[in-house]
């Protein structure tokens, strides 16, 4: 099974679309991730990740609906 996480973009480097990359938070743990397939993240959004790579902005309700269902998903796991 695959799974794509939400996170916040802290910080964005670089110019040209396919190199663009940044720094993604996933509570408390900072990444650097690939934006080639999200180029219109901006700092202070959330994008959905995968394997390393954005694949959606998302707004910050989903990106919160997002987080809680995965928290329940850690609760019940334990």
């Amino acid at each position: 099974m695959c799974l794509a996480v939400p996170g916040q973009v802290l910080a964005i480097a670089g110019d040209d679309p396919l190199t663009r990359s940044a720094r993604v938070a996933f509570g408390g743990i900072v990444k650097q991730i690939a934006l080639a397939f999200a180029p219109e993240a901006r700092v202070g959004d959330y994008v959905l990740v995968h394997a390393g790579v954005a694949i959606a902005v998302l707004d910050a309700e989903e990106a919160a609906r997002t987080l809680a269902c995965l928290a329940t998903l850690e609760e019940d796991a334990e």
